[in-house]
């Protein structure tokens, strides 16, 4: 298999391709002014929105070498080299996705909105809320459904109760009602 050292040095080298090509402007984006899209790019890096796509060349590489080493398992140390090897040249299209996203957001939002947005999460509230954000949304989503659960448990109960009470109410007047 890929040694952690070779992931490590994948990793590297997408990052520093994806950081290179990321000056250049795709033809697609030629209706987005260049400040636009550098504003995009920033608020993309402050935001780390392309960070989860970071695995997806390891991970393709990962089942692949494995799916080549069981078709070939002699081949083993021969097939992760060359895999490898591969890969690092896919590395630098990692780049394309991070033009798309910064057109993606050029669109999505005004420069000045794109320039907040960086302010905000380049601050360290912003990297804090990131960082701790997913959690407290968690916890918060726990909590809700806790709430929920009582607020069901509670509107059952009563509803009950009141239908009990208005059962109850009537059937004595429906005992002294005249019978025909």
């Amino acid at each position: 298999m890929i040694s952690f050292t070779g992931m490590g040095r994948l990793a590297s080298i997408t990052v520093i391709a994806g950081s290179l090509a990321l000056g250049a402007v795709s033809a697609k984006a030629q209706d987005v002014p260049a400040e636009h899209l550098q504003s995009a790019r920033e608020a993309i890096s402050a935001l780390g929105v392309t960070n989860r796509f970071d695995a997806i060349l390891p991970s393709i590489m990962d089942r692949l070498t494995a799916q080549l080493i069981q078709a070939y398992p002699n081949l083993q140390d021969v097939i992760s080299v060359k895999v490898e090897e591969e890969a690092l040249k896919l590395a630098a299209r990692r780049a394309d996705l991070e033009r798309e996203a910064a057109l993606v957001y050029a669109k999505a939002f005004t420069a000045e909105e794109l320039n907040q947005i960086t302010a905000f999460y380049g601050s360290e509230t912003g990297k804090k809320l990131l960082k701790d954000g997913p959690i407290a949304t968690r916890e918060l989503l726990k909590a809700a459904d806790i709430w929920t659960a009582g607020i069901a448990r509670d509107l059952e109960q009563q509803a009950n109760a009141a239908l009990l009470a208005q059962v109850q109410a009537e059937q004595p007047a429906a005992a002294e009602a005249p019978k025909p």
